[in-house]
């Protein structure tokens, strides 16, 4: 047998013995899509240089997607010399196992490449690229089972900074955005692509990712656009509910938060508002009624977590980070006086926040009332080719005892372990 095929053959083999552990980050957003890890065993604090560095890849590529990670498997994107590439690393070496292509690199406004996280099931593996290339792919090897072009097969419109979303899989579907006058959201089979149904909404697509809630035995999938926010039934995409928070022209990116019936939403430009929505459902129609407005979390695209009932995210208004009461939206006192806006994640009683211009990671006490660290480092390398007005815009994620930080064609791997 070829070497080549041998070694493919030996990939595949490995990856098929390795069991997905407890604490895997298999998408965008972790297990699901709140940005909250429920992973224990972690350092409550770091040393003065932060924790320890167990290996750099430096031949990520171009782009902002950030790692989905199941056992010892990091799936990941970016762009190469010519192609934008979807690929596997092995988290315990950083050494990369297989790379797929996903189309052509193209030229894109804040630097190319793709800007979405891949999404693991099982044994595939499900991504779009900037250009609308929506790709199923073999865990095991990357072999490509079948690839949807949102703009050309679904006829929707790609926006101006390029699809950034990352899939939805529910059940035996793929939730995508191809927006347009065909429907905002797509239902395709996620074993042959083929469409389920096309949503009754058809607004553009913007740049952030739908989630699944259930309200009332009602299951919906809720999406953020320029247009505002809204939910779709997952059975036949019909409209459930919309509301006009959260929408802007700009750039609508933040994922919506869901909890116990009420949703979050924000945005970060001037024609947005950030505000809390209450979802009844009776009989089947669900009804949504806007519980408080403002511009008091004015989040771009660093993301929002919510836990024991406050939010906490960063602010292009005011203080950069901001704590809000959940319910009430009251700004309460957490706000840092020297760490510039930034990414956020959480785990193990302790926030993760990566500041987006000088690479400062910060760990943090989640105290709404007072800003507490347990220790802050930053990151030994930048990228040399930075596009004008972008920034560190991968957020950062915590992922069976590690923690994973990108910077374009950086990634960056440290042990978090209280015990090694």
């Amino acid at each position: 047998m070829h070497a080549r095929k041998l070694a493919s053959l030996a990939v595949s083999l490995v990856a098929l013995s390795l069991p997905a552990l407890a604490n895997d980050w298999p998408q965008w957003r972790g297990p699901d899509r709140t940005d909250v890890s429920k992973e224990t065993g972690l350092l409550k604090s770091w040393p003065e240089k932060g924790p320890h560095l167990l290996w750099t890849n430096k031949e990520a590529g171009v782009g902002y997607s950030g790692p989905a990670i199941v056992g010892d498997r990091l799936f990941t994107m970016g762009a190469e010399e010519k192609t934008d590439t979807i690929y596997a690393l092995d988290t315990r070496t950083g050494k990369r196992l297989w790379t797929t292509e996903i189309a052509p690199r193209v030229k894109l406004d804040r630097g190319d490449g793709p800007r979405g996280t891949p999404t693991v099931d099982g044994d595939r593996l499900y991504a779009i690229g900037s250009q609308g290339e929506l790709v199923c792919v073999e865990t095991t090897g990357g072999k490509k089972q079948w690839s949807v072009n949102l703009v050309k097969d679904l006829r929707g419109g790609r926006p101006n900074w390029g699809f950034s979303e990352s899939p939805l899989v529910d059940g035996d579907k793929v939730i995508c955005t191809p927006g347009g006058k065909k429907g905002t959201l797509a239902a395709l089979d996620k074993k042959t692509g083929k469409v389920i149904w096309r949503s009754e909404v058809t607004y553009p697509a913007h740049y952030s990712s739908a989630i699944v809630a259930e309200v009332g035995g009602v299951r919906q999938y809720i999406q953020l656009t320029r247009n505002g926010v809204f939910g779709v039934s997952a059975k036949d995409g019909k409209l459930l509910w919309e509301s006009k928070l959260g929408g802007c022209n700009t750039a609508a990116i933040p994922t919506p938060i869901f909890h116990d019936g009420y949703v979050f939403v924000t945005s970060g430009y001037k024609d947005s508002k950030d505000g809390l929505i209450k979802l009844t459902a009776v009989n089947g129609k669900v009804t949504a009624e806007e519980v408080f407005s403002g511009r008091t979390l004015v989040n771009k695209h660093g993301g929002v977590v919510l836990l024991n009932g406050i939010l906490y995210g960063n602010s292009e208004e005011g203080d950069p980070w901001v704590a809000l009461d959940f319910l009430t939206g009251k700004k309460l006192g957490w706000s840092s006086p020297n760490l510039p806006k930034g990414s956020i994640t959480y785990a193990d009683g302790r926030l993760y926040l990566y500041d987006e211009r000088g690479g400062t990671v910060v760990l943090l006490e989640p105290n709404p009332k007072e800003w507490k660290e347990a220790g802050r480092f930053t990151i030994p390398e930048k990228t040399k080719d930075r596009p004008g007005g972008s920034n560190i815009w991968t957020h950062p994620v915590v992922a069976n005892g590690r923690l994973y930080l990108r910077d374009h064609e950086f990634i960056f791997c440290y042990d978090v372990r209280a015990t090694n």
